[in-house]
């Protein structure tokens, strides 16, 4: 059973919870504390944040991770799908499948695609915003330590 105070991940946001009733939980994400959200006990679909040891083994896996390879027509129907999965290996699909295509474009003196970038964008907020409360870091210092693991695990 939650608590009040306990941080949770409700639909890939990172939440805390601020109370709780017979029958609800009223949960405020932690990027946004202007939003209240009251989630009903009997459908209460969040879960508790990664341990510290979890988010090490995703960093660890992370190379190994296959990029998406599909064709372009399907890519959006497919990022929509991963990213509502809940799934960390998803999001990091996601995150290596837009980054390799933009620098593709780059590489290629193309301007980068908007939609791989927003996909890109939203799928490292969900990753490293539950990374930082784990970490305790703040959002730059996950993200370079995740970039500096990965290049020490290829080295």
């Amino acid at each position: 059973m939650f608590k009040i105070g306990d941080r949770v991940v409700y639909k890939g946001k990172v939440c805390s919870i601020v109370s709780k009733n017979e029958d609800s939980y009223t949960l405020i994400p932690i990027e946004d504390n202007s939003l209240k959200i009251t989630v009903k006990i009997e459908n209460a679909s969040f879960r508790n944040l990664l341990s510290k040891e979890e988010v090490m083994a995703i960093i660890k896996q992370m190379p190994s991770i296959e990029v998406l390879d599909i064709p372009d027509k399907m890519l959006e129907q497919e990022y929509k799908r991963l990213m509502t999965t809940g799934n960390h290996i998803d999001l990091i699909k996601i995150i290596k499948t837009t980054y390799l295509r933009n620098k593709n474009r780059l590489d290629n003196k193309k301007k980068i695609g908007d939609r791989d970038n927003n996909y890109f964008l939203q799928a490292e907020n969900l990753l490293y915003t539950e990374f930082k409360e784990v970490l305790d870091m703040s959002y730059d210092e996950v993200k370079e330590y995740v970039i500096k693991s990965i290049e020490n695990l290829n080295n």
